[in-house]
């Protein structure tokens, strides 16, 4: 699901109808990316900026948003197109995958690090973040092993700094360096432990690692996702012994646990850290903080009692950067006209090609009913949930569809859903007499919990549009027309909820019960997300 040039134009085309951090009068406002970008990174190549950020179990992984003044981002690639190991993510993997990944740009080319914690530390790199990335490398086999960052120095030596998952290696709390080859591929030796965050810096985790006027940095956020701070740690070794600092915490602001992030300069000589805030099912939505150095040690957002422990600001100047950037937002609404799948869709699993198809000649994305595994208690366990990310706190999502089914098989469903660890859907599905629009909800899906079902009527026809608005609190409003003029609202609301380690998503499915050698099919002809 590489980007050609031309889907790189179409992307930048489109701006949210949701939520816009620039505000046009030289000012932003926090947050720059009101969806679960969590986890980013940043890194400035000229006066382009790249973003990665984690991706877990949603195929293809690793996004890439490029950006020409921070505040204005447009998501343009993904450099993991599959989740590797292949076999193992064919099916959902929900937390597992890519955690908090790095991206540096080094002799000529971008390297992205990430630990899989059941797998190791992984690596891709290009030299266009725009074209293929190339196959990922295994630097490090292990359990546990999270949150990598690469350091090219001057005399010709690289180092790896990590952090441990608990659930899997036993420890936490506790950051590494490591010696690694030139090249970037393979780590060497245990390393050493140069920070023990448990007696103040609890779940220290996320590192990135810097050199700067002859210091080496680790940022790394402590204190949990949720309730945290941004923890600063320099030497003149890197092995340390490392000195500590509090460079950004919530203070008196509505911005919970903010850390884990990016410092970036700008060719204007201006510094800046790019993070996150976890708000449940919205996911971990990104902010951008102004900041400065002060005797070598960096004070992020504002300061208003002078103790170099910043604050979060809700808005602010933009950077100040060599060129002007147009206004962007990476794309939620899909007309299907394009011969790919829109960049902001992801899949729950490794996709099967017979899936989805993208009909350009008609505009219109056809959706392949597709069995669901053996032993699936509920669509947690459906790999082809084609979903993306909330948007903004407030949107409605309206799609237009025409479903097909095989008119010999009963239980062929399509529809539109809001999922986390418990989910809700309006769906179209095939009966012995016809077909069906039913309203599921499924509390507790995680655990195995089964959906409770409620008929609301028999069609007619087999063409429909779905809506669903999501308001404050992520309650979640579904309705249905039938010639897309008069809405029907369905008499209860569901609140969404978070998945694991990710925010709640929104997007289309398209499944049955049955094999077949001739499965049914759903039409989409768009996906628009408004307010």
């Amino acid at each position: 699901m590489a980007v050609s040039q031309n889907s790189f134009a179409q992307q930048n085309q489109q701006i949210s109808k949701v939520w816009v951090a620039d505000q046009g009068d030289g000012t932003y406002i926090n947050p720059i990316l009101h969806a679960d970008y969590s986890d980013p990174d940043v890194v400035r190549v000229g006066e382009d900026f790249y973003m990665t950020a984690s991706s877990f179990n949603a195929t293809p992984g690793l996004p890439i948003l490029h950006s020409k003044d921070l505040v204005n981002w447009t998501l343009v690639n993904y450099a993991l197109p599959r989740q590797v190991p292949l076999n193992h993510f064919s099916k959902p993997q929900h937390g597992n995958g890519v955690w908090a990944p790095s991206i540096r740009y080094h002799e000529g080319e971008f390297y992205i690090y990430w630990g899989d914690p059941d797998f190791g530390i992984y690596m891709v790199k290009t030299k266009d973040p725009l074209d293929a990335w190339e196959e990922p490398v295994l630097v490090e086999a292990g359990t546990g092993l999270i949150d990598p960052c690469p350091l090219w120095d001057e005399d010709g030596k690289a180092y790896l700094s990590h952090a441990f998952a608990g659930s899997r290696a036993g420890i936490k709390s506790v950051l590494v360096v490591k010696p690694m080859n030139w090249e970037g591929t393979k780590t060497m030796g245990s390393g050493i432990m140069v920070f023990d965050g448990h007696d103040a810096h609890p779940t220290v985790e996320g590192t990135k690692f810097y050199k700067r006027n002859g210091y080496y940095y680790i940022f790394a956020p402590a204190g949990g996702v949720a309730t945290g701070w941004q923890l600063i740690l320099r030497s003149k070794n890197p092995y340390g012994r490392y000195e500590e600092h509090i460079s950004l915490a919530q203070g008196e602001t509505p911005i919970n646990g903010p850390h884990q992030g990016a410092w970036i300069d700008t060719d204007q000589g201006e510094d800046w850290f790019v993070h996150f805030q976890d708000v449940e099912a919205y996911g971990r939505i990104t902010h951008l903080q102004p900041m400065v150095w002060k005797t070598d040690w960096p004070t992020m957002g504002e300061d208003p009692d002078g103790d170099a422990t910043g604050q979060p600001v809700l808005k602010y100047k933009k950077p100040k950067v060599g060129v002007k950037a147009q206004i962007a937002t990476p794309a939620d609404s899909d007309e299907f006209e394009g011969d790919d799948i829109g960049l902001q869709w992801q899949w729950q699993a490794n996709p099967e090609a017979t899936w989805a198809f993208a009909n350009p000649a008609d505009g219109k994305l056809r959706l392949f009913t597709a069995k669901l595994p053996e032993g699936a208690k509920n669509l947690w366990d459906a790999p082809n949930l084609l979903l993306q990310k909330f948007p903004a706190e407030v949107f409605t999502t309206t799609t237009s569809l025409k479903f097909t089914p095989n008119p010999k098989l009963i239980g062929e469903q399509v529809g539109l859903i809001v999922m986390g660890m418990s989910y809700a859907y309006l769906a179209l599905e095939s009966g012995e007499e016809g077909i069906y629009l039913n309203y599921v909800s499924c509390l507790d899906a995680e655990h195995g919990k089964t959906e409770s079902k409620k008929l609301i009527a028999k069609l007619e026809g087999n063409e429909i549009q779905f809506r669903v608005k999501v308001g404050k609190g992520g309650i979640c409003s579904f309705s249905y027309s039938e010639d897309g003029k008069k809405f029907t609202t369905i008499g209860e609301t569901f609140t969404a909820v978070p998945g694991k380690w990710i925010g709640a998503k929104v997007g289309l499915f398209a499944t049955r019960t049955t094999q077949t050698n001739d499965s049914g099919f759903a039409d989409v002809d768009w996906f628009r997300v408004g307010k």
